[in-house]
């Protein structure tokens, strides 16, 4: 048996590749998944931000191409037609999707996606990418704190706030159809959560598409 990490000149590790996988954070407006993502991007060099194309109009914090692309609804209604969008939704009177090509690209390359996105989305992304989706229901720890939590970002109406609040239940009703629960009490425990989440999702045999290789490798040392 050869002591050799290289033996045969080749680094067994350097072998294995890994599909990527789509993380899907869900959870009523104002519960903390923005954050959360936000915090992953920045923690994990791996992951990047699927970025939607919206209908709504841009807020002054939000840049083109970083945040959202802006297009029109002839635009999008177009891009809906072709196939172009692996998921979209009509949130709050403004339609959202995600353009399927980088995604794809990314996944073949081995990058993990991440998705801010509603049950609506997540749903139509367990239909066309089961195998590549984990998806992860962010609940507030009360619904006094997640009101304070929308009241605190200042970028909504009264009559738009109740109206998030009103909607919160139906969508906390869809936490069953995810595989992993995350109560956000405080933002950088909950991303920790996320993080073990994520590791834990990318050792999966099934995602681990150059093991043959690896183990040849191993044994060709022997």
């Amino acid at each position: 048996m050869s002591s050799s990490p290289n033996a045969g000149g080749v680094s067994p590790a350097s072998l294995v590749s890994r599909r990527g996988l789509l993380l899907v954070l869900s959870s009523p407006s104002g519960a903390g998944k923005t954050t959360i993502a936000r915090n992953l991007l920045a923690a994990d060099p791996l992951i990047s931000a699927s970025i939607s194309v919206t209908t709504r109009p841009q807020r002054p914090s939000e840049q083109e191409k970083r945040d959202y692309y802006f297009i029109d609804k002839a635009r999008f209604d177009e891009m809906v037609a072709k196939g172009e969008l692996l998921e979209h939704a009509l949130v709050f009177g403004n339609y959202y999707g995600t353009p399927k090509k980088p995604v794809e690209d990314w996944l073949a390359m081995g990058r993990d996606v991440l998705f801010d996105i509603d049950w609506q989305g997540a749903q139509q992304l367990e239909e066309k990418m089961s195998n590549d989706l984990v998806r992860i229901f962010v609940l507030p720890p009360s619904m006094a704190e997640l009101e304070r939590r929308l009241r605190s970002r200042a970028q909504d109406s009264e009559t738009v706030l109740q109206g998030r609040m009103a909607k919160a239940a139906d969508e906390m009703s869809h936490w069953i159809e995810y595989d992993y629960i995350i109560i956000n009490r405080d933002a950088a425990a909950s991303t920790r959560q996320a993080l073990t989440i994520l590791n834990a999702e990318r050792q999966k045999r099934a995602r681990l598409t150059g093991m043959s290789d690896f183990i040849g490798a191993l044994r060709d040392q022997m």
